[in-house]
């Protein structure tokens, strides 16, 4: 855990200029906030504890803007930039080093109509490592974003995303 701490806090000084210290970064980046309490409410989540890491994850939405639901997994050196209004899904897996900026949706999507099934089938993003993913960008559905991979700002992924591409449009395109 202190690990990921240290990581959390060396990516926000190496992509962001703006930062010019650590007390800067945990009393003032949301971003830094919201996936500090992530990883606490992701273990209370994957130990089955009941209700708690749901209602955390709400808390930690109402202080930092950013609604990340317990059961999602984020790897090291995730840096959400200007976040607010960020979600990621129950289902969703972000790699490293990964930068998210703000309005983006990691959202799910319900192809079945079994709610016992949708519990426990895949509805939201996987994303590689080294993907940055651009100001309102929706990337909704089990889809995968390869690493590298670039999502523009206000592009709509609904189809897997290759390594090294950088995606426009709605829907989004190479």
């Amino acid at each position: 855990m202190l690990n990921n701490f240290k990581s959390d806090i060396a990516i926000i000084r190496e992509r962001d200029p703006a930062a010019r210290g650590i007390l800067e970064i945990l009393l003032c980046y949301p971003g830094f906030q919201a996936i500090f309490i992530h990883r606490f409410t992701h273990t209370l989540w994957k130990n089955k504890l009941p209700i708690l890491p749901r209602l955390l994850s709400q808390i930690n939405r109402s202080l930092t803007g950013i609604e990340i639901h317990p059961g999602a997994k984020i790897g090291k050196k995730v840096f959400i930039d200007h976040g607010m209004g960020v979600v990621i899904g129950e289902t969703s897996e972000i790699g490293d080093n990964v930068t998210i900026y703000h309005a983006v949706t990691l959202g799910g999507s319900s192809p079945s109509i079994d709610s016992e099934r949708q519990r426990h089938e895949k509805r939201h993003p996987t994303i590689g490592d080294d993907v940055v993913i651009g100001s309102g960008a929706q990337i909704i559905g089990p889809v995968k974003v390869g690493n590298n991979a670039r999502i523009a700002a206000n592009a709509v992924v609904v189809k897997d995303v290759p390594e090294n591409a950088t995606m426009v449009g709605i829907p989004a395109r190479a």
